[in-house]
């Protein structure tokens, strides 16, 4: 990211890089949620938690950018080591924490920025606070960035702060979005909420998000997180358990996150936006989470893995063959 930025301080490069990196194709572009995207591949939360290089990875040709996931104070997150490189099963185990400088910090660069990509704010709690005064913190960066992304992304389903996971639970979800919903009902144009799940959720949990994305009427849900899941890694259990806790990404997600989208379009119906995530490493991994049921697909691992030519070859995929 470093020689990306210095790379495009160069007068002409940045010019360059678009021809490089951009698919332009009117067929790529999509109205969701009342937003107009270039084409449907984002980046997803995670990689630019601080928005520190909007400007350089929209030369890219991402779609849209989520930064995140921002709490209201500044946090250092887990101790090193902390995020390793699964190469065998094309694959990445990070246990991160939310750490990030803080949603004020943000919000400064975000009103710095020279770029009309499409920018998502996803939003988390501190650590140190207690899921009872959950909301208070996701209240807080909602207010603090509201004026400076297009739409946001409650995260509940990090496995990597502790007892976050368990906001994901009927009750206290619900209570949740509720607040959070009727902080955005004040504003005179609302923007769309939705709500990042994890893949580990049992079909009576996606149940309970299902009913309770309806009757909060959240714009949609980011599916999905990272998982706690060793299955289907090529390293042994011992291994598995030497490199210890984390959320797993990349290839091992790929089928199951697909079958979740698939069984959350079914539930939801069509209205609600699907945006699809979790081991796209292919093209054809991209129209597979589209062809389920996504409307938008973000990338991460892949992107790792892949490359800078990572988004434009999704899209060469997506583009209709002449």
């Amino acid at each position: 990211m470093t020689l990306l930025k210095v790379s495009l301080a160069i007068p002409g490069v940045g010019i360059l890089f678009s021809a490089l990196f951009k698919k332009k194709n009117i067929n790529l572009k999509r109205e969701v949620m009342g937003l107009t995207f270039n084409n449907p591949v984002g980046l997803a939360a995670g990689f630019d938690k601080d928005a520190k290089y909007i400007n350089e990875l929209s030369h890219l040709g991402f779609g849209f950018i989520e930064i995140g996931t921002l709490t209201p104070k500044p946090q250092s997150g887990n101790p090193t080591p902390r995020l390793f490189r699964l190469k065998e099963d094309k694959a990445l185990l990070n246990r991160m924490g939310f750490n990030n400088g803080g949603v004020t910090e943000a919000v400064q660069r975000l009103k710095t920025l020279n770029s009309n990509v499409i920018i998502g704010g996803n939003i988390g709690k501190n650590k140190v606070t207690p899921n009872e005064d959950a909301a208070h913190d996701y209240l807080h960066a909602f207010e603090a960035l509201f004026n400076v992304v297009d739409y946001f992304v409650v995260n509940v389903s990090s496995p990597n702060t502790p007892n976050l996971r368990e906001l994901q639970d009927k009750e206290p979800l619900q209570k949740l979005l509720k607040q959070l919903q009727s902080a955005n009902g004040l504003k005179k144009k609302p923007k769309p909420i939705l709500l990042k799940i994890a893949p580990d959720l049992t079909e009576e949990q996606i149940d309970d998000i299902v009913e309770i994305v309806k009757s909060t009427k959240l714009a949609g849900v980011v599916a999905t997180n990272t998982t706690i899941s060793r299955d289907g890694l090529g390293h042994s259990k011992e291994q598995a358990i030497a490199i210890g806790n984390g959320g797993v990404s990349g290839s091992p997600l790929t089928t199951h996150a697909t079958q979740i989208i698939k069984s959350l379009r079914t539930k939801l119906g069509e209205e609600p936006v699907i945006i699809g995530v979790g081991g796209i490493m292919t093209p054809q991994d991209a129209r597979d989470k589209l062809d389920a049921g996504a409307d938008l697909i973000q990338i991460f691992t892949g992107f790792i893995y892949n490359g800078p030519s990572f988004v434009k070859n999704i899209n060469n995929g997506l583009s209709p063959k002449a």
